[in-house]
Order: structure tokens, then C-alpha cells, then sequence
């Protein structure tokens, strides 16, 4: 806010009587300061025995007399007054009333000598954290770019490995790192009353078991056996199947009605930017729940 239109005389003098009327004790202003200033070892050095008056005019004349050190700290205690509405702390102060009249009107005035400073300052404050917001979405999305850049050179590379169950092992971890990538708390590969879980992860509050295949085509028992896994839960689950050959012609059937399925193709979107996880899984799901459709790759999507 340094650089922004100068705080004028009048708004000085009028925080300086906000300040003195706001709180009836030295203690609770000396509170409100703290919470208000970022610099506010500022209060340890002010004289506290004398008049809230006095103590007001002590510590506004050293902010101003430092402009590099507290113009931010000027502007924020501006603005922490000038939001005050409620004036019910002085109640138990205030038998007539004249207290609280006292304090409302002197928000008013220094509202009404900061009106347009305020509106600048806040139009700056929005500005800066909209660029701030810009700048972490920058950041972010480089960084997912580098992340998926990495996974895809990972992924080239399991493709050239021959030793198939090793390929396999390597391949969920692929998966329970890209899957991370999307924040979708995912499991690694467990074993559950004799049934080989290849993985489980949240997506959109509901929880998913994984499966993943690459050797060759998934077939109609391998889709069985695998809706069986996801049926057979207490709690209501989903499944999500990814097979990088795809799947042969006859293995989809109606009767699979818990799970969908991604395919390499849709792995390899992915990785090279051209939809996002969690937008293809969202797709994927909406599809088979239209359609019925649980394997329908990206391109058609």
C-alpha cells in the first residue's frame, strides 16, 4: 500500500479521536492495537500512564514520523476503526448512552475523510491477492506440468521392460504417483480376505478400488472377477479398471454396472496434458451412469 494516495491531515486527526473514544479502557485499546499493527512492539514503547488521549497522540505522531516503517500500519489501523459497528464493550461503561454516541460519530467521521483512501486501498488489496492467486495457478500448473512430463518418461520406460510382473509392480506405483499428483489420497496394493487389491483411492466422496492391468486385453473374467471385488464391499464402493491394451470384444456386458474403465489411451491424455484426471474420471463416471457405458475411451468421451 506504500505508494498509494497519501493518508491526509484530516483522517490523521480523525483516527487520533476514534482511537481515544472506541474503548472506555486503556487495556482493551492497548488489545486492539496489538491485533491491528503489525509492528506492534511499537506499544512497548509508549507512555500507558497517562491519558487514553495522550497516549493516542504519542503513538500516531511516531507512525507518522517513520512514514517507511508504519504506512502500512497506518492504513490497516484505519481501516480495523473504520469496520467498528458495534459499540456494545461499552455498555457497562456507558449509563446515558453518550459514550457509545461518542465513539459511533467519530468512526463516521474518520470514515468520512478515508472514504476514498479506503476504497483505493482495498481495490489495491484485491488486486494483489488476485495476482498472487494467478501467480500460485502459474506455479501449480508448471509444476503439474513438470511432474506429468516426468511420468510419462516413466511411463515409456516400463513400456520397454519385458519382464512382465515386474512391469506390472512398477506400474501400480506409476499409478499411485499420478494419482497423487491429483490429490486423490490414494492406497497401494493390499491384500483383503485373500483378494489382491492393486490399489484404492477417493474421488468426489466416494471411495474406489483399482485395478490395474498391462500384459494383454482384459477379458469378460477378468471384469467378472474384478466387479465381484467391488460388490462384495459393506460399504458402498466403485471400481475404476485400467488396462493399457484395452479390452478384448466381448468382455463388456451390462451386467457390470460398478465400475469404469481407462485404457492407455486415456493414460497417455493424461500425461501429455490434453484432460486432467479427475476431468476424465468425472467424464468417464457421468458417461456410464447415462449411458451404461463403463469403457468408453477418451477420444470418444
Amino acid at each position: 500500500m506504500k505508494g498509494s494516495k497519501k493518508i491526509s491531515p484530516q483522517a490523521i486527526l480523525a483516527l487520533k479521536e476514534a482511537l481515544a473514544v472506541i474503548f472506555w479502557k486503556k487495556e482493551d485499546l492497548r488489545d486492539f492495537l496489538k491485533m491491528s499493527l503489525t509492528h506492534s512492539a511499537i506499544l512497548s514503547t509508549i507512555n500507558w500512564n497517562g491519558t487514553k488521549r495522550e497516549t493516542v497522540k504519542e503513538l500516531v505522531s511516531r507512525m507518522t514520523s517513520k512514514p517507511e516503517l508504519f504506512t502500512d500500519d497506518l492504513v490497516n489501523l484505519i481501516l480495523a476503526v473504520s469496520d467498528l459497528t458495534d459499540f456494545s464493550h461499552l455498555d457497562f461503561w456507558d449509563e446515558d448512552g453518550s459514550k457509545r454516541k461518542k465513539a459511533k460519530q467519530a468512526v463516521e467521521h474518520l470514515r468520512s475523510h478515508t472514504k476514498g483512501y479506503i476504497q483505493i486501498t482495498q481495490e489495491q488489496e484485491q488486486a494483489n491477492r488476485r495476482r498472487k492467486e494467478n501467480e500460485e495457478k502459474i506455479a501449480k500448473h508448471k509444476s503439474l506440468e513438470s511432474e506429468l512430463s516426468d511420468l510419462k518418461s516413466l511411463f515409456f520406460k516400463l513400456s520397454n521392460n519385458s519382464n512382465f510382473q515386474q512391469r506390472g509392480l512398477d506400474f501400480e506405483k506409476f499409478l499411485n504417483s499420478l494419482f497423487h499428483l491429483y490429490e486423490l489420497d490414494p492406497k497401494g496394493s493390499f491384500k483383503n480376505y485373500g483378494e489382491q487389491i492393486d490399489g484404492a483411492f477417493t474421488f468426489d466422496g466416494t471411495d474406489y478400488l483399482l485395478e490395474a492391468k498391462w500384459s494383454q486385453q482384459v477379458n469378460r473374467s477378468d471384469l467378472a472377477s474384478f466387479t465381484y471385488k467391488v460388490d462384495s464391499k459393506l460399504k458402498i464402493a466403485m471400481g475404476l479398471l485400467i488396462t493399457v491394451e484395452g479390452l478384448t470384444p466381448e468382455a463388456i456386458s451390462p451386467d457390470f454396472k460398478s465400475i469404469i474403465i481407462m485404457d492407455g489411451i486415456d493414460i497417455m491424455a493424461i500425461l501429455e496434458g490434453r484432460v486432467s484426471l479427475i476431468d476424465l474420471l468425472y467424464k468417464k463416471r457421468r458417461k456410464a451412469n447415462e449411458t451404461g457405458k463403463i469403457y468408453v475411451p477418451y477420444g470418444q468421451l
